[in-house]
């Protein structure tokens, strides 16, 4: 029986790829929904790059109706993983998969997390608040932005000479790394 993956993105989608060719290999495992809320976000790109489909949809149909449940439904998705998806996911999606979303940030909740704090905003601050470390945290997702449950953290130094965008590779390079295998161990379990 497989287990059925919704992705939610709303950029670039390197994590996006970067999970679905993880998954590949593993038959158990099918995305037969990614979802974006951005018309012209790149991922779309990469996802049809592998021979996938994205469906957009507008901010209203995501937070405002059933719309994305009712996909959810149909496509019969266990769980769903944000990658890079900058919307707070509505009360009816989070109760119908209580512990079932899963998204990652790219900094070491609770520290840098909350509405607008996102990408290289996220590492601008870090940078500027003289942190010697930054990470990842791989969270549960409920009603408010990066709260949910830590499943999950890894950590990277910053050197004195760091600047957000060297701190960007340092943290997409701990995304790639662990981001699949966590959801791995999650979801195969």
């Amino acid at each position: 029986m497989s287990i059925n993956i919704a992705i939610l993105a709303s950029g670039n989608g390197s994590n996006a790829q970067h999970i679905i060719e993880y998954f590949s290999k593993n038959k158990k495992i099918q995305f037969p929904l990614i979802v974006t809320n951005k018309e012209d976000a790149y991922v779309r790109e990469r996802i049809k790059n592998l021979g996938l489909n994205s469906i957009y949809l507008s901010k209203n149909e995501i937070t405002k109706t059933n719309t994305l449940l009712n996909l959810l439904k149909k496509n019969k998705i266990d769980w769903i993983v944000l990658a890079g998806f900058l919307l707070l996911i509505p009360s009816n999606i989070i109760q119908a998969y209580t512990n079932k979303i899963i998204n990652i940030h790219p900094a070491l909740l609770p520290d840098y997390g909350g509405k607008g704090m996102y990408g290289m905003r996220v590492h601008e601050a870090v940078i500027d608040n003289k942190d010697k470390e930054s990470g990842i945290t791989i969270h549960h997702v409920n009603e408010k932005y990066d709260e949910g449950n830590i499943i999950f953290q890894s950590k990277c130094e910053i050197n004195k000479n760091e600047t957000p965008e060297t701190l960007a590779v340092k943290i997409h390079r701990l995304e790639y790394e662990y981001f699949p295998k966590v959801l791995e161990e999650l979801i195969c379990k």
